[in-house]
Order: structure tokens, then C-alpha cells, then sequence
């Protein structure tokens, strides 16, 4: 790895385009390997998360941030095109509407893959825009897997580097930065035109973190998709010979002196070496629950101490010990009343730890569905449980939650719960059991199986194959390969749910 040193700097100094970050990591995007030479590894994971990612979307079709999106997307036909899950079979849209539609349905659920470090993400959400381009421009799976590989590398080595959360904007700055260069190595641009297309997406998509506060919204959803809209948009009007706002991240009214650290701004930015692996997608990990990630241990962990515990009614208090973030962005550190009210939306209670430990340690399950229906929610005992969990902010979680070595990293907490009696009772996990050094890794196996749970009811079993066979497949996979990784479902439900929305402009 090359330690890449970023700091602001005055107009005057004109900064080589050479020395700029978004040069430096169109660059790594560009110079990324051609399938046949990629990491096997990655090249695996990343079929991983293909499988991943139509789990989740498959599974959102009928949910109403889903339906909008798709509904608009379905405005904008195209030829050649990009194919939206849960349309008909044959149905085409420009792939920047493509994008927006998948993007939405993969995220809706909170419920793919995730990587925390200085920041948080989901470099799942680089593949919907990705898969829409290949799909459109006719490119194999091949190309596809070196853009989704070079995607990852270029959001893990964001994410680690420079936070935005400590400055209240949105992760998705990051994203877009991604998916522009993971374009950029899917279409095989070089690298002059992936700089301006990664300046242009970080400039308009770079908005504040009130998506992810007090109320939460369906925004919640559209935001990695709007990112990934924004970043195809970028591309097509860097190939058209456009420039942008340059340097976005160096320049004394950019990204990095007026949106984070100010005018002496400085980050260190690990990228590859030329001819090094990308490896960066197999220090990410996905999600066993639906639920922010931070959340994924504490709920294996209330399920842990249900039998510990005995009836919840008498419990006189739960104190969850854990990291800054966790604490102040889904734990009572956030000062969101919001995060203890049963009437609150899907998308603020999968955001609210305590709702998340009461119901998990109630039910000693998770369901994407049931866990957060709103007679759920508000089942009295489950509310009066909820109100005397609490959270707290422990240096050494937070140590632990920064920690550069992957293997020592920890997303946990301490559970400390006492009973009315008197008796305190505690335990602590430090990462899910889905994690890679959690106690059940996911592989393979554990992505299928995810898939077919989630796609049960919804695509049929033949047509599981189908899709399975063809993800698996995806290095070899022709143009209209691509095709297969939408799995089959019953198109005219779809529909049928579609035309009970209000319409829009389009």
C-alpha cells in the first residue's frame, strides 16, 4: 500500500492534477486487473454480494420506497437499457434510472453488506449502478467483476481514512466517489476521464447526515441510490469531455476545507500499488440481521441472555456499553426522542438499538418483517422493557471499534441488566456471529441460504437455481448474461401493488 498524504491547498498553488486524490484514486481504479487477473478471493466475494444484494432486493419488492423508485424508473424506457427488479421480463430503462430503482430496492431493508472504520458504508450499494452501465453499454461479467472489485477498493480506502459522520454529512460522498471509478474500470476509461467523473459525483451528492437522524424517512433508501444515479450522470458527461470542480478535495473552498476539517484539513489515504491485488472487499461483511450494522452483535447478544435473564418484567434496567458511534448514532447518545417512540417509522426503529436489544431479547429472533411491524413495536411490555435500555459510550469499545488490526476490530458492546431484585447480570459480544471472526462466518453456503429465505414465496424454486447458477457463473457470463441476475417473480403482483401508488411527474 502507498500512504497518500491530503491536505487543502490555496488556488494559487495549482495543484498537479497528478497529486490529487481523485486523480490518485481514478488511478487505481483504471489500473485495476482484468478479471482473469483478479484476486480469486475478491473475485468470490464479489459474487458473494451479487447474491447478497438480489436477496435483500427481492424481498423489498413490495415495499413503497421501492415501488416509487421503480415506479419512476419505469418512465424512462431505453434502448439498449438496463432491467429493474420486479418489472416485467424484457422492460428496459436508462441505466441512471436503473440505477436509482435497484439501489433503492437493495437498501431498503438495511439489510446487506457494510464496512465501518473512520466512517460507515455500504459498498454494496456500488453494484446496482454498476450491473445497470454493464448492462446497457453490453459488457460481460467479467468487466462487470473488475468494477465492482475496483469499487470496493476505493470505498474501503475512503471510509478508513476520512470521516464524515464527526462533520454530519452523509456517507454517500463516499459512495459516489466509488461508483465513478468502479465505472471508470467496468467501461475500461482511462484515467483522465474517471478524475472528472469522481470530482463531479463527490460535488453533488455530498448533503448532510439528517437522512439518518430524528425522524427517519424512506430518504434513508433513495440516498445510496440517488449517489449512484448522480455518479452514472458523472461519467456520461466526463466521456461527453466535460470538467469539474477541481480539485474538489484539495481546494480551499473544497470538499475537505468547507465540508470537514476546515482549512487545515489533513487525511492519509492507503491505496494499492500498481500491480498490487484488490483485496478491499474481503475486509467488508454483511449483515445476518436486518438492522443497522452496529446492532448486528447486540442482537445476537440479547438473544444470547434471554435464558439469563428469565421474564423481562423483571428487569429494573439494561446499560449497553459500547463505542462513540454506536452510542451516538443508534443509541440514546443521539439525543433522538424518536429511537424510544413505538410510533416511529421502520427506518428510525432500525436505527434505534434499545427498540432493537428489547425486541431480540423478547423474541430471541430477528425478522426483517415482523420484528419492526408496528403492532410490534408497541405491544405494551415490549415498550416498558424498551424505555429502561440505555446506552453508554466506553472508551475502550471505541478503542476497540478503531482498532487498525481487522481481527481485534470490535462492533459490539457490554450488556449490563438489573434485575429488580438486585442481581446484575452481564455479558458482552464484540462482533456478530455472521462476521468473519464472528462464531458462524458467513461463505457461500450462508449467502444461498440467505437468498433462498428471503426469495421464499417470492421466486420460485427453479428460478432460484436459475439465478444462483448464473451469479455463481458471473466471470463467464456473456452480455446477455447479465440478464439472469435479475431472479423471476410474479411480475403482475408487482404490478398490481405499482398501480396503488399516487403517480408522479414522469
Amino acid at each position: 500500500m502507498i500512504d497518500h498524504h491530503v491536505r487543502v491547498h490555496p488556488s494559487a498553488d495549482r495543484l498537479p492534477r497528478e497529486e490529487q486524490l481523485a486523480w490518485k484514486l481514478a488511478a487505481v481504479a483504471t489500473g485495476t486487473q482484468d478479471a482473469a487477473g483478479l484476486d480469486p478471493q475478491a473475485a468470490a466475494m464479489a459474487v458473494n454480494r451479487v447474491v447478497d444484494n438480489a436477496s435483500v432486493a427481492v424481498a423489498s419488492l413490495l415495499r413503497r420506497p421501492v415501488a416509487v423508485a421503480r415506479g419512476q424508473a419505469l418512465a424512462h424506457r431505453a434502448t439498449p437499457g438496463a432491467a429493474v427488479f420486479g418489472a416485467a421480463p424484457g422492460v428496459r430503462v436508462s441505466p441512471e434510472w436503473a440505477a436509482w430503482a435497484n439501489g433503492t430496492a437493495v437498501r431498503e431493508l438495511d439489510f446487506h453488506d457494510t464496512f465501518l472504520a473512520a466512517d460507515y458504508s455500504h459498498p454494496g450499494d456500488n453494484i446496482p449502478p454498476l450491473l445497470a452501465v454493464a448492462q446497457h453499454t453490453g459488457r460481460t461479467g467479467a468487466e462487470l467483476l473488475r468494477g465492482i472489485v475496483a469499487a470496493y477498493e476505493i470505498h474501503v480506502a475512503l471510509v478508513r481514512a476520512i470521516c464524515l459522520h464527526e462533520h454530519r454529512i452523509d456517507h454517500v460522498a463516499h459512495l459516489s466517489a466509488a461508483t465513478a471509478c468502479g465505472l471508470g474500470a467496468l467501461l475500461g476509461l482511462d484515467t483522465a476521464t474517471t478524475y472528472q467523473a469522481v470530482q463531479q459525483a463527490v460535488h453533488t451528492t455530498t448533503a448532510t447526515r439528517q437522512s439518518r437522524k430524528g425522524e427517519i424517512s424512506s430518504w434513508k433508501a433513495f440516498a445510496p441510490a440517488f449517489a449512484g444515479k448522480a455518479a452514472i450522470e458523472a461519467v456520461d458527461r466526463a466521456m461527453r469531455g466535460e470538467g469539474s470542480p477541481s480539485p474538489v478535495y484539495e481546494g480551499e473552498d473544497g470538499f475537505l476545507a468547507r465540508m470537514l476539517d476546515g482549512p487545515d484539513a489533513a487525511y492519509t489515504v492507503g491505496l494499492p500499488e500498481p500491480g498490487e491485488a484488490r483485496r478491499a472487499i474481503l475486509d467488508t461483511y454483511t449483515k445476518e440481521h436486518s438492522a443497522e450494522y452496529q446492532a448486528q452483535a447486540v442482537i445476537d447478544l440479547a438473544r444470547r441472555l434471554r435464558e439469563r435473564t428469565g421474564p423481562t418484567e423483571k428487569i429494573r434496567s439494561i446499560v449497553l456499553h459500547t463505542s462513540h458511534h454506536t452510542h451516538q448514532v443508534i443509541g440514546s447518545g443521539s439525543g433522538d426522542p424518536q429511537k424510544y417512540d413505538p410510533t416511529a417509522s421502520r427506518e428510525t426503529l432500525d436505527h434505534s438499538v434499545p427498540y432493537i436489544f428489547a425486541v431480540a431479547l423478547e423474541d430471541g429472533v430477528w425478522h426483517h418483517e415482523r420484528s419492526y411491524a408496528p403492532e410490534r413495536a408497541q405491544r405494551p411490555g415490549t415498550v416498558e422493557l424498551w424505555q429502561r435500555i440505555s446506552t453508554v459510550e466506553d472508551p475502550e469499545w471505541t478503542r476497540r471499534y478503531h482498532d487498525p488490526d481487522p481481527e481485534r476490530r470490535a462492533f459490539g458492546g457490554r450488556a449490563v441488566v438489573t434485575l429488580v431484585d438486585g442481581t446484575v447480570i452481564e455479558d458482552e459480544l464484540a462482533v456478530a456471529d455472521a462476521h468473519p471472526a464472528g462464531a458462524r462466518p458467513f461463505d457461500r453456503p450462508g449467502y444461498v441460504a440467505k437468498f433462498r429465505t428471503l426469495a421464499e414465496g417470492i421466486v420460485a424454486a427453479g428460478d432460484q437455481d436459475r439465478f444462483l447458477a448464473a451469479a455463481e457463473g458471473l466471470a463467464e457470463l456473456p452480455p446477455e448474461g447479465l440478464d439472469a441476475l435479475f431472479p423471476a417473480v410474479d411480475t403482475e403482483a408487482v404490478a398490481a401493488f405499482d398501480a396503488g401508488l399516487p403517480k408522479g411527474l414522469f
